[in-house]
């Protein structure tokens, strides 16, 4: 009976052992960051630095020679339009009435007629634009009612209408500075023959073509000037756009009419602007590693509205992103959670405690989600980052976040 009961404890120690022994040979769990694939909006964008600047900016210059009088005026000081003389011109010497003057005063009148009427073609196509814009938006918003679009579509009708808004009122400035053109080259003629009536016995007086600022002052002090000199700068800092310089890479992916978001501009919230014009022409720069890069500049111009940017000024550097693709419903996966396989792509998928490797079929992606196309489902648990200690059946010890 003793010996039985030796047996019976020395098998049971046995056992205990064993268990012990097979316990510490099993791997332990491997702790794992999970995140989980969701149905939800997704965008993908260009995320640059860019840089703000006036629109529309006018240099004013000296229609004919003579003696330019000192200028009064200092950048940041506003003027308004016909109200405000920028400078004086009085005669220098008979080289106002020599031959040759006369003929370039007849020439400078016949340009700004062109260019008033090339102004004026403009305008009218910039409207017509406009008018198809607004249309435009009013069907989109009736559909809307209805249900049968999206809100991204009433959203990117809305931004076309006030691009184009805004393109038909600067083509009006643009007629608006081609008649003062006109007018001041018809005064520089009348100037030049001495004709009576005009200023010839006095001073010729140059009034600002628009409202705005002073930007620049090129010529300050009193001085003998040659025709076409530049004399001042001006410009409305409220009617600003943004200037990005992007890789040739990235611009090939960017369209006129991409939302932008602007971020880090110095105030509060974020701006809205949507894309003009992708310059066809890049340029070389050499970037901050010392690398040449093919770069391209997109212009945007700005929806939101100057009272929620009234700090913001010309040359501003500003932070941008350059929505080129969204949609509002994306079956989406953390993007540190799929990788390279073979030709392919796969994700490790937790499964009852273990890691199970799936192939996956991507679309498209950003630094933070990559859209799944096939393999995933929503609400699929998948492991992030995962290292060579994870393996197909491997168990793991989720950390959820």
């Amino acid at each position: 009976m003793k010996r039985t009961l030796r047996w019976a404890f020395a098998i049971v120690l046995i056992v205990a052992v064993l268990g012990v022994i097979g316990y510490a040979l099993v791997p332990a769990p491997v702790r794992v960051e999970v995140g989980t694939v969701r149905v939800g909006p997704m965008s993908v964008s260009v995320d640059e630095e860019g840089e703000t600047r006036i629109r529309d900016r006018y240099v004013v210059s000296s229609p004919l020679a003579g003696r330019l009088g000192r200028i009064s005026l200092e950048p940041g000081d506003r003027v308004y339009g016909e109200d405000s003389v920028l400078a004086t011109i009085e005669p220098a010497d008979p080289e106002l009435l020599d031959a040759r003057a006369l003929a370039a005063a007849q020439a400078r009148v016949r340009a700004a007629e062109s260019a008033v009427s090339q102004a004026e073609a403009n305008a009218q196509r910039a409207i017509a634009e406009a008018g198809l814009a607004e249309a435009t938006l009013t069907r989109v918003e009736e559909v809307y009612a209805r249900g049968a679009t999206t809100e991204l579509d009433l959203l990117r009708a809305r931004a076309d209408e006030r691009a184009a808004s805004e393109a038909a009122r600067s083509a009006e400035h643009a007629i608006e500075i081609a008649r003062y053109e006109l007018e001041l080259a018809r005064s520089a003629l009348l100037y030049a023959t001495g004709e009576e009536g005009s200023e010839s016995a006095g001073r010729l007086r140059i009034h600002s073509p628009i409202s705005g600022v002073v930007l620049r002052v090129f010529q300050e002090s009193a001085a003998v000037v040659a025709p076409g000199t530049p004399l001042l700068e001006l410009g409305d800092p409220q009617d600003l756009e943004i200037v990005v310089d992007v890789l040739s890479t990235d611009a090939v992916g960017v369209s006129p009419g991409d939302r932008v978001i602007i971020e880090e501009w110095g105030g509060e919230g974020t701006l809205e602007a949507t894309v003009r014009l992708v310059e066809p022409a890049a340029f070389t720069k050499v970037s901050a590693l010392g690398i040449e890069e093919q770069r391209v500049n997109v212009i945007a111009d700005f929806i939101s509205p100057g009272e929620e940017r009234p700090t913001l000024g010309d040359a501003y550097r500003v932070e941008v992103r350059i929505v080129t693709w969204e949609d509002d419903a994306v079956t989406q996966a953390p993007a540190s959670a799929v990788f390279r396989d073979r030709e392919g792509w796969a994700a490790f998928v937790l499964e009852k405690g273990r890691a199970s490797k799936r192939e996956v079929e991507i679309g498209r992606r950003n630094d933070r989600a990559v859209q799944i196309l096939g393999g995933l489902e929503e609400g699929d648990e998948v492991i992030l980052h995962p290292s060579e200690r994870i393996a197909d059946g491997v168990g793991v010890e989720p950390e959820r976040h």
